[in-house]
């Protein structure tokens, strides 16, 4: 078709139980979208789980976008769970607690990196850097 472009829009529809069609809606709600914006966001974030290298086939801004999107969402439920759990926190806690969680991923993400010769800490160079290959 001559008049597609690469972010034209197409529909897609599915069949799912009227429970979890009321759970994506009130989830949609929640986070302020709309339920097919919430419904694409949390696809993109699900495939982002299986391989970057399919996100690779969007145009680059959508791609980004896709991402920015998800990590906003999880962000936000992330701090609805701390409130749930928690009742009233200050910015300052609020702060420490997703900041914790950023610090707790980076060293993980940095270990799985050593461990596999991928990354090394040089004392010589002040930080981190890719191992020569």
């Amino acid at each position: 078709m001559a008049d597609e472009t690469p972010t034209s829009r197409k529909s897609v529809k599915t069949y799912i139980p009227a429970y979890q069609k009321e759970a994506w809606q009130d989830h949609a709600d929640d986070l302020d979208m709309s339920q097919s914006e919430f419904v694409r966001t949390m696809v993109q974030a699900g495939r982002r789980h299986f391989s970057d290298e399919d996100l690779s086939e969007q145009p680059a801004s959508e791609s980004q976008s896709a991402s920015s999107a998800s990590e906003q969402i999880e962000l936000t439920e992330q701090i609805r769970q701390l409130l749930e759990a928690h009742q009233v926190l200050t910015w300052e806690e609020l702060v420490e607690e997703v900041i914790g969680d950023l610090e707790r991923d980076l060293e993980e993400s940095l270990d799985e990196l050593q461990e596999a010769n991928v990354v090394k800490y040089s004392g010589r160079d002040g930080g981190y850097r890719l191992v020569d290959t």
